[in-house]
């Protein structure tokens, strides 16, 4: 994950279309333990929550609301690769909302039904739609496994009501109709260790499951500090000192993810262990203080 940098074209694009690939955010070695660590994750599996999709399958997901230093989750969602890229397209420093891991399993695996991220955070406390969601595929995403889909432009129509679709929220379906007759529809497909980095207005979805290959994800949901301006939560450290503006050349100084993380034992406990309130031993000396979210405004995917 070291010396990752947007380009100006990826800004513009992220501008106008509301989203952009980032080839190989996680190298390798750095997905494949990940995969090994998730799927060995007990208190991850106990954790589990489904939520009908309206078609008669159902989405598994675990949701994270905290920062955990130790583990290989909190490494991810604030190395400076990943809070310097949101920082970059949103144009500010950044906060942890929180993050989360998509559980689709083959055959099995639901869907999701058309939405805008910011439906759902709009009614969590979040005052304005600046934030963005980092979905980092664990598996190869496809579109028999039902991999990510966008109607690219459509975060520039502004927030769309919404309401229930099963357990989930979803956006209009007059409006989505509307919307998807005139502008085209996008299969974000990623191999292992690649991320799409999309704007919480963007129109997305998946489809249900039916391969017989597993597509797990990982999504970081990060927001600007003037959404949690009434301090719900407090900010990742700033990362601007020395940098040239949001189209700059400085390399990323985070170093590798593998530095970071210690990989546990298949048995151990990987997501849930002390939380000291601080994100240690990142370099360049910097620290974070651990997000928190009131329990009147749980995240929802």
């Amino acid at each position: 994950m070291s010396g990752f940098q947007l380009t100006l074209e990826q800004i513009e694009q992220f501008d106008a279309q509301g989203f952009i690939i980032l080839d190989s955010l996680l190298d390798a070695e750095e997905v494949d333990l990940l995969h090994k660590i998730a799927r060995a994750d007990l208190q991850m599996k106990q954790d589990i929550a489904s939520r009908a999709d309206g078609e008669g399958g159902a989405i598994d997901l675990v949701v994270r609301n905290d920062v955990e230093p130790e583990t290989i989750y909190g490494a991810i969602v604030a190395s400076e690769s990943l809070v310097d890229a949101v920082e970059t397209v949103l144009g500010d420093e950044v906060y942890h909302y929180h993050h989360k891991m998509i559980l689709k399993e083959p055959k099995v695996g639901g869907a999701w039904a058309w939405h805008q991220d910011y439906g759902y955070w709009y009614n969590n406390g979040c005052l304005s739609p600046d934030m963005a969601s980092c979905l980092i595929a664990v598996d190869k995403a496809t579109k028999e496994n039902g991999c990510l889909q966008v109607v690219p432009g459509s975060h520039q129509l502004g927030r769309i009501n919404h309401g229930e679709v099963g357990e989930q929220t979803g956006a209009d379906p007059e409006r989505v109709a509307a919307i998807v007759e005139r502008m085209p529809i996008e299969y974000v497909e990623l191999d292992p260790g690649s991320a799409v980095l999309f704007h919480s207005n963007l129109l997305h979805r998946s489809d249900q499951n039916r391969s017989d290959n597993p597509r797990w994800a990982f999504i970081c949901c990060p927001p600007i500090g003037e959404v949690f301006r009434r301090g719900l939560t407090p900010p990742y450290p700033s990362r601007r000192q020395g940098r040239t503006g949001r189209s700059g050349t400085e390399a990323d100084r985070s170093g590798d993810l593998m530095a970071h993380i210690e990989a546990p034992s298949a048995h151990q406990d990987h997501s849930a262990g002390t939380r000291t309130g601080t994100l240690s031993g990142h370099k360049n000396g910097h620290t974070s203080r651990r997000p928190r979210v009131p329990p009147s405004h749980p995240p929802r995917s």
